[in-house]
């Protein structure tokens, strides 16, 4: 998403008045993205750090839902160590002050940790079905690298993807009238219009509508699966061991669907701006106001998703509460007594 400070209908000229842009000390954003940028990476850096340490140091947390957790936490620390200290100064200064080759890395890290994100999630809502439905019992046990495997390639697959950004991210200008100039980071080439829609609609495609699609039809078939076996006779699924499992799959799928509904919350303004900017004809000139408050959100949204799993987790399950208390907490505590 190519970021300017204007609030007119030009954004995307080469020339603007001094009527059509507002001064960055004079906008709200200045003062109000830098502060949740700062939370967003304190929170994001310590959670998703914690995330990584709990399954790296406890062999019995790595099960299938974990890898692919952990996957996720993975993907999370991406963006938030190498595009969140960058792109934080997109609202609060005039010009990207990085260059084109933080530009590019920043672009490129951006859609990899979308990619691994979204296609992780898909990958988590499959291993819900597959634990719940339970169609290759009999494969389970040779099924058990699989979650390893599959986010191997997750990860080969959103780099991929990202290899366009990579290459042509760049940093065009725009020249005001008092002949100052201003650098902005944009994962589209300048006068490229073509490659601009058609990325735009691959990525809210790709990145979006359709994992959403095939999330949906797993849990629908969950769902499905779950209200059957409400009917099963007793001492099927509702007795001893069978229901503890059944009520911790129930509860592992329940988890995964806060993920997905966090994900997609988050980004919802984000490729509906994109889409509408770059496909209306009328977008420039109803550029406003109301518009650039909605950019501003999607942006913000976009980069607030990196954060809230660890937090979303902490809720939800017991056991990570207790390790995210060890290890976190009681650091915390020891540095707040040392100092």
């Amino acid at each position: 998403m190519s970021l300017l400070p204007v609030n007119a209908s030009s954004l995307l000229d080469d020339n603007l008045t001094d009527s059509e842009y507002t001064p960055y000390e004079d906008r709200l954003e200045t003062y109000l993205v830098p502060v949740l940028f700062a939370i967003i990476f304190v929170v994001g850096v310590l959670g998703n750090g914690t995330l990584v340490i709990v399954y790296v140091r406890h062999r019995g947390m790595r099960n299938a839902p974990n890898t692919y957790i952990f996957s996720l936490a993975l993907a999370d620390l991406l963006v938030i160590l190498i595009c969140v200290p960058f792109v934080s100064v997109i609202y609060t200064l005039e010009s990207w002050p990085w260059g084109e080759l933080i530009c590019r890395i920043s672009e490129a890290a951006k859609d990899v940790s979308i990619g691994v994100s979204v296609f992780t999630l898909t990958a988590l809502s499959a291993e819900r079905y597959c634990a719940i439905v339970n169609p290759f019992r009999k494969l389970q046990v040779h099924l058990r690298k699989l979650p390893l495997v599959c986010a191997t390639v997750i990860w080969a697959a959103a780099l991929l993807f990202a290899v366009p950004a990579a290459l042509f991210s760049s940093t065009p200008t725009v020249l005001l009238q008092d002949n100052i100039t201003i650098y902005y980071c944009t994962p589209y080439p300048k006068g490229w219009k073509n490659y601009t829609k058609w990325m735009t609609l691959s990525k809210a495609v790709i990145y979006y509508a359709l994992p959403l699609l095939v999330i949906s039809i797993f849990y629908s078939l969950m769902a499905r699966r779950l209200l059957a076996s409400t009917k099963e006779m007793p001492g099927a699924l509702h007795a001893g061991q069978g229901e503890a499992q059944a009520k911790a799959r129930k509860s592992v799928a329940c988890m995964v669907l806060i993920f997905v509904i966090v994900f997609f919350v988050c980004f919802l303004p984000y490729h509906t701006f994109e889409v509408w900017f770059y496909f209306s004809p009328t977008a420039e000139n109803d550029y406003n106001d109301w518009t650039h408050a909605w950019r501003i959100i999607a942006f913000c949204l976009s980069f607030l998703n990196s954060c809230v799993n660890p937090v979303a987790l902490y809720c939800v399950s017991g056991v990570f509460r207790q390790l995210f208390n060890r290890y976190l907490c009681c650091r915390l505590a020891r540095i707040i007594t040392c100092v």
